[in-house]
């Protein structure tokens, strides 16, 4: 009888121990979790600062890339690939993610009794190489002056397949002109393209190109929002500047 009551003693005297042991282990914790809580918050707020100081950082390294890789005012842009590209009608090739709604605009348009007629898309690097070179001696022009009209292979929006020069088919005259402002094609345009997600690129703030009323840009897909997110911001800037 004696041993059990040992055995039985000893189970009793250590939750007795640990009974203590939580109790200043709750006192520990009452004491000291404000200040636990209120050190976690100061991290986080902390890391969060860091994150957005190094997105910002990203940013702008993003930014210095886009300006040391631009030419003569135009920023750099990947050719697209053949695969991807899709054949709308004589001489007229488009990016796929483009077409529907390119063809679509043209539709609507004719509804409305504007005749849209597409004069450029999709532009080899090689064929840009040729139309800068080639009229720039033409016109006795130098590269800068060049530039402000056409931009050097590499750096044009046609090479991406999602730029479109468009003309009035009742005013051929004004095909590449900038009085192709004054066609009803052009009103048209500037009243309904952004229901269909395309964009003017060179409007008349733009600071490095002359303004090209007929050259519009699709803007309707993650590839093209990621292809001319530098351009964009680059022409919000210069709006900026000016007002």
């Amino acid at each position: 009888m004696d041993e059990i009551n040992e055995v039985v003693e000893i189970p009793f005297a250590e939750r007795k121990y640990l009974k203590e042991n939580n109790f200043k282990t709750m006192k520990f914790f009452v004491y000291f979790l404000p200040f636990l809580i209120i050190f976690t918050y100061l991290c986080a707020i902390t890391f969060n600062t860091h994150l957005k100081k190094k997105s910002s950082n990203i940013s702008n390294i993003e930014n210095i890339k886009n300006i040391d890789s631009s030419i003569l005012g135009h920023l750099p842009y990947e050719e697209i690939n053949n695969e991807d590209l899709v054949f709308i009608e004589p001489h007229i090739w488009v990016h796929k993610d483009m077409s529907d709604a390119l063809l679509k605009m043209r539709k609507e348009a004719k509804k409305d009794g504007v005749n849209l007629i597409f004069l450029s898309g999709y532009r080899s690097i090689k064929l840009q190489e040729e139309i800068f070179y080639s009229l720039k001696s033409l016109r006795n022009q130098n590269a800068s002056e060049r530039a402000r009209v056409s931009a050097p292979p590499g750096y044009s929006e046609h090479s991406t397949g999602f730029a479109i020069d468009i003309g009035d088919g009742s005013d051929r005259a004004t095909d590449f002109e900038v009085n192709f402002e004054n066609t009803s094609a052009f009103k048209w345009l500037n009243d309904n393209a952004a229901r269909f997600h395309f964009r003017l690129s060179f409007n008349r703030d733009h600071k490095n190109v002359d303004y090209e009323p007929w050259h519009w840009r699709y803007e309707g897909s993650i590839e093209a929002l990621k292809i001319f997110e530098a351009s964009n911001r680059e022409l919000k800037n210069a709006t900026n500047l000016i007002n």
